[in-house]
């Protein structure tokens, strides 16, 4: 079993259709309903990618029901 302090797997960063992020292991099939965002290395380097991009937590149809209701 692999621990952070000797992980030397390869990662992708992953994306639902609700635009929520994970990390999945690069050779490993990507699970249903989940897309690759693009960017693989270290689990700290998809990790820092999702901090990145990932900055509202809130899935995606929450948002746009909220900014619906806004407007």
């Amino acid at each position: 079993m692999a621990t952070e302090l000797n992980d030397d797997r390869t990662y992708r960063v992953v994306r639902n259709d609700e635009d929520q992020y994970s990390i999945w292991w690069a050779e490993r099939d990507l699970p249903a309903g989940w897309t690759a965002e693009g960017t693989e290395g270290t689990r700290e380097q998809c990790l820092s990618r999702i901090a990145e991009v990932w900055t509202d937590m809130r899935p995606r149809s929450l948002r746009e029901r909220m900014e619906a209701d806004a407007a």
